[in-house]
């Protein structure tokens, strides 16, 4: 019976459902113990038809425009040809744990298009701006066959080397006048960025753009990665302008990836880190008996009140779980 719904969702999500990609993804996030032999299977089959999508990260500071970025960007690759899916990793709902900023309402005219798909997705307390199961995810919209696979970050800071990992160009949105160009780069986004894309500028704001960018690219100069320093564009996605020097700079910089083999590389590499995350996932799942898992839960509380360090609560979990 589970071999045969795997194969009928498979061949759903194969077809370009759109339907079935959603039922296919809420498998693949379930918790429920029943359900991970169904999201193998189900990856299993799907697996040969993923991996040909170009995968591009967003991130930046919130309010920096990103998801109006992407519904801009998007609608237009939409219009050329393109097929857009769109993971949007949000806070978790502290009480349902499901996703709570809804970013496909500012996503309308991209939601629109029967030619992509959004997909709101909780961050259920996962490091490094995506979700737990968001890698396993993008192989889902691959294999539906959409070719652009947007992944919208929680926000910006040091754990965003997980998404740099995952995704095959990383742009880096940030806004003129707030002081996040610099703010950036003491956290770390920056040097992580391929692309940066300075918004907003548009108006009032055009001259505070026109000199974030400029600073930025002063900045840049002095810790060019292989001799070529990250690109800065200026862009405005409420007036819909550098949007095609944004993709295309984004286009040049996966084909020069392609040609040097940092592509392929990378691509590896976020293959090794998943791996890992998963092998440490499942780990702690067989180990851990309700009792351990209620303690844990208790030890965390002692962190959270101040009471007990992280080491010594990690400490005391590993013996926990080696029945020390």
């Amino acid at each position: 019976m589970a071999e045969r719904l795997a194969a009928s969702l498979a061949r759903g999500v194969a077809s370009g459902d759109r339907r079935a990609l959603a039922r296919a993804i809420t498998l693949l996030e379930s918790e429920r113990p029943e359900h991970a032999p169904l999201a193998e299977e189900l990856l299993a089959l799907l697996l040969p038809r993923a991996g040909g999508s170009r995968r591009i990260g967003i991130t930046g500071p919130p309010g920096a425009g990103k998801s109006t970025l992407i519904d801009a960007l998007g609608t237009r690759l939409v219009t050329s040809g393109e097929r857009v899916a769109v993971l949007a990793v949000d806070p978790s709902s502290p009480l349902g744990g499901g996703s709570i900023l809804g970013d496909k309402t500012r996503m309308a005219r991209l939601a629109a298009a029967p030619e992509s798909f959004i997909r709101p997705t909780p961050s259920r307390g996962a490091q490094g701006g995506i979700a737990r199961d968001t890698a396993e995810t993008v192989l889902l919209c691959e294999a539906a066959g959409y070719s652009v696979v947007f992944v919208e970050t929680l926000g910006t800071g040091q754990g965003e080397h997980a998404v740099a990992g995952l995704v095959d160009a990383l742009v880096l949105v940030l806004i003129p006048g707030a002081g996040d160009e610099l703010q950036g780069m003491k956290r770390g986004a920056v040097e992580l960025a391929d692309l940066i894309a300075v918004n907003k500028a548009d108006g009032a704001t055009l001259p505070a753009a026109e000199h974030a960018a400029s600073e930025l690219e002063s900045a840049l100069g002095l810790f060019a990665r292989g001799g070529e320093p990250t690109p800065v564009l200026q862009v405005s996605a409420r007036e819909e302008r550098g949007l095609e020097e944004l993709w295309s700079a984004t286009e040049a910089f996966l084909a020069s990836g392609r040609k040097s083999g940092a592509f392929a590389e990378r691509r590896a590499n976020g293959l090794k880190r998943a791996l890992a995350e998963a092998v440490e996932r499942t780990l702690l799942h067989e180990l851990a008996p309700p009792a351990v898992a209620a303690e844990r839960v208790r030890l965390e509380a002692e962190v959270l009140a101040g009471r007990l360090s992280p080491r010594a609560a990690a400490r005391r979990t590993v013996a926990l779980l080696l029945g020390r």
